[in-house]
């Protein structure tokens, strides 16, 4: 379905979108930031944490590492500052591509299994389809974190894959 290669591009691809939103918050004011201006998650913090809070999550399946006790209700206000969510998606992406240049075809096969507190159960899913929903929800977010920055006149960096540094 997938292949290390996938995941590779994928976390290079995740840091590249998390450096330019990092650099174009660290200016912003924390009130403009954290207005809600009615994403699923609020305000564009909310749905920043939230995405990060996903994060750890989904790698912590992935490598065995640590997650967050953070529950999905609380996940919009992960952490309280733009500066303590750049440290920290600083350092979720730098896990993340470890994670991705480490992996062999082998280690995306099988089946993932955890405790959905979502679902309120036990879950399992193919590690493949799990690795594809950790970056589809980061894109996703990312997507909607886009749309608030353009309206307030913003330019986010390009999303295309293509235009990607190498």
């Amino acid at each position: 379905m997938i292949t290390p290669e996938y995941c590779r591009t994928m976390a290079r691809y995740n840091a590249w979108q998390n450096d330019g939103l990092r650099a174009m918050i660290g200016g912003m004011e924390k009130g403009v930031l954290t207005e809600d201006r009615g994403a699923f998650w609020g305000s564009i913090m909310g749905t920043l944490n939230h995405a990060l809070w996903g994060d750890h999550i989904w790698i912590s399946r992935f490598d065995g590492g640590a997650q967050t006790d953070v529950a999905l209700a609380d996940s919009a206000s992960f952490l309280p500052t733009p500066a303590e969510w750049a440290a920290q998606r600083f350092r979720m992406d730098a896990r993340i591509t470890l994670w991705a240049e480490s992996i062999s075809a082998l280690d995306l096969v099988g089946d993932t299994s955890w405790f959905s507190g979502a679902m309120g159960k036990q879950m399992s899913k193919p590690k493949a389809l799990c690795v594809i929903q950790m970056f589809n929800h980061q894109t996703h977010h990312r997507g909607q974190v886009h749309q608030m920055l353009t309206s307030l006149g913003l330019k986010p960096n390009d999303t295309d894959l293509p235009f990607m540094p190498e």
